[in-house]
């Protein structure tokens, strides 16, 4: 109950300082909504569809691929760095606080951002005519599974390779870009030659994306993406741990400063 109580504690403080920078808060909103309606526009007209035809394939890669990208990786990262350099971490150690909680409450700062932009996008894409096809409860559980990899992968890049606040954006695109191109968070997959294709079926993105599209557009029940789902589990678990042992030698290293 004590570390439920301080999970949502840390997780309102986050929100909180989100709501006072209300610059990041709009750029967050902004960046997801222009990518989808510039990727509807475009693929309806490239691909000869209707526009509400556009907006259903472009939701899911706007929605795994540029607003649980960036928020939730990026702002993870972000948000490990800047408490580390304002000394957050080392107020911890003399508090009732504890470290697991602070964990959780990261992730559950994250998963709300990352739940907000999920209905935007969709709600967005609704009021230009597109339709979820699919089991929803299915659709909700692969972005849960892309907001804890995000937010795992998040921690181990914040805590083991980012000491500023200024490593935070050389960062994220140069491990990111390369990864949002091949799983398709720009332009479908199916415009990649067979090399990167086949490159990018170890891309957690291409999983992500391919998983929703596939429950958003056209209806597939778990059997249909079984595969997908399982490389998004494992990567998932994967991400929790090495991102739990990651702050863990992060808070080592503090305390010995």
């Amino acid at each position: 109950m004590k570390n439920w109580q301080e999970m949502i504690a840390i997780a309102q403080r986050i929100l909180l300082e989100l709501l006072r920078r209300k610059r990041s808060l709009v750029f967050w909103i902004i960046f997801p909504v222009s990518v989808l309606l510039i990727n509807g526009f475009v693929l309806a007209e490239s691909m000869k569809i209707t526009t509400d035809k556009g907006f259903e394939y472009s939701a899911p890669s706007t929605l795994v691929g540029s607003a649980l990208f960036f928020s939730c990786l990026g702002g993870s990262v972000a948000t490990v760095v800047a408490e580390r350099e304002q000394q957050t971490l080392k107020r911890l150690f003399i508090s009732p606080l504890s470290g697991t909680a602070y964990f959780l409450g990261i992730f559950l700062a994250h998963s709300c951002i990352g739940i907000g932009q999920a209905l935007l996008i969709y709600a967005i894409a609704a009021f230009w005519g597109a339709t979820f096809k699919g089991s929803i409860l299915l659709g909700i559980m692969i972005v849960l599974l892309s907001i804890i990899a995000y937010v795992g992968l998040g921690f181990i890049l914040g805590t083991q390779l980012a000491r500023r606040t200024e490593d935070v954006n050389s960062l994220v695109a140069a491990f990111g870009v390369p990864l949002l191109i091949l799983g398709g968070a720009f332009f479908p997959t199916t415009f990649l030659p067979k090399v990167l294709l086949d490159i990018a079926k170890v891309n957690p993105i291409y999983h992500m994306n391919q998983a929703l599209l596939g429950v958003s557009v056209g209806g597939n029940q778990v059997n249909d993406i079984a595969s997908h789902l399982q490389f998004l589990i494992g990567f998932s678990v994967a991400m929790v741990i090495g991102g739990w042992l990651s702050y863990h030698r992060m808070l080592a290293t503090e305390k010995r400063l």
